[in-house]
């Protein structure tokens, strides 16, 4: 849950952080879709008195909607101008309305202390309302940016306040992403049994909800929580359970990750035959979807699980494929790691002449 902003048109506020020209959206485990739907219709603008405030209410319709498609350069404009009219208005409510959406696009960016900035604004303009949906946005942009600084103590102050009011709102979905998001901050301090505790919670909730975006996500922190104390069945039964939910709502990216996740704690357990199985649903998602990164790592893990096995030839041919790719997308770490793995599954199955190849650089594809 989070939401964050800055905007230089702004009397109080500080620059930007981040040209505009680089805006693009951050990947994170953060829950942010629950100021995203329902509470809109909440806290836009209803009087309309005059065409300022008109023009106001209708840049931050627009400035929403070009946050939710990812058009955040057009975004961070449309809500710039909106928070600048309703200045002119001296309409403090509402400025810090705009100033939480433009929250929600310098998070999105990555800009943690523009993020910051602007949140604090949101707060100070809330002192005298009673516009709790807006303040609940706000704590939630201020821990969840803090977090990302890793100042934890901070997070926690404004997630927990920030969790009290969606409790006190009984906002069940907003509830989902404090407690995710707290979870988070406290794996960040390696404290994992209060994050999975955090989790575990929010995991409920969202099943209640029978909101599967929203549980997919906490399932793969869960598992990623389990991931990190060494509990590999605990992370693969979370893990298993996120992937077929991926699957579902067609999130490739996100299977393909907890593919990978999945196929170490396998490996971890030593359960390579499983492993692998993993790694090559990981291998078919890449091509599937042309992303080169994730099929240079599926070949390189599916190679090292084969050697795990003891079937070097096997290895041989995935590190082969990995060095090829290696070269077409000229990544010369990738490229100098196949080629050790391929000298030493050569060495294993007593094929000097090949080995002394890869040593020189070379491979059978090459000669």
């Amino acid at each position: 849950m989070s939401n964050s902003g800055w905007n230089h048109r702004s009397k109080n506020t500080l620059p930007l952080q981040l040209p505009i020209t680089y805006l693009k959206p951050v990947k994170r485990n953060t829950i942010t879709h629950e100021f995203n739907s329902g509470s809109h219709a909440e806290i836009l603008p209803i009087q309309e008195s005059d065409d300022n405030l008109s023009e106001a209410s209708k840049l931050l319709r627009q400035g929403i909607q070009q946050q939710q498609s990812g058009e955040l350069i057009a975004a961070l404009k449309s809500l710039q101008q909106s928070l600048g009219l309703f200045q002119a208005v001296g309409d403090l409510q509402k400025q810090a309305q705009a100033l939480s959406f433009l929250g929600l696009v310098t998070y999105s960016a990555g800009d943690y202390k523009g993020t910051i900035s602007y949140s604090q604004e949101c707060l100070s303009l809330l002192n005298n309302t009673s516009d709790l949906a807006v303040q609940m946005q706000a704590l939630s942009h201020l821990g969840n940016a803090y977090r990302h600084l890793n100042d934890h103590k901070k997070a926690i102050e404004f997630l927990e306040k920030c969790l009290k009011i969606t409790q006190q709102l009984q906002d069940k979905r907003s509830q989902v992403a404090a407690l995710n998001n707290l979870g988070l901050v406290y794996k960040g301090l390696s404290n994992f049994t209060q994050a999975i505790e955090y989790q575990q919670q929010s995991l409920e909730i969202v099943r209640e909800l029978k909101d599967n975006w929203g549980e997919e996500q906490v399932l793969k922190n869960l598992g990623n929580a389990w991931y990190a104390l060494d509990n590999y069945p605990k992370a693969i039964a979370y893990y298993e359970q996120c992937v077929v939910l991926a699957h579902s709502l067609k999130n490739v990216r996100s299977a393909s990750q907890v593919l990978k996740n999945l196929g170490n704690a396998c490996y971890a357990l030593g359960d390579y035959a499983k492993a692998i199985k993993y790694y090559e649903d990981r291998l078919h998602l890449a091509r599937e979807i042309q992303d080169k990164r994730s099929e240079e790592q599926s070949l390189g893990s599916l190679g090292v699980a084969c050697e795990a096995l003891g079937d070097y030839n096997k290895a041989i041919t995935y590190y082969e494929e990995r060095l090829l790719l290696a070269r077409n997308i000229k990544d010369r770490r990738s490229e100098e790691q196949a080629l050790a793995s391929l000298r030493v599954a050569c060495y294993a199955l007593g094929d000097y002449a090949k080995a002394m190849q890869y040593q020189q650089g070379t491979s059978s594809n090459n000669l």
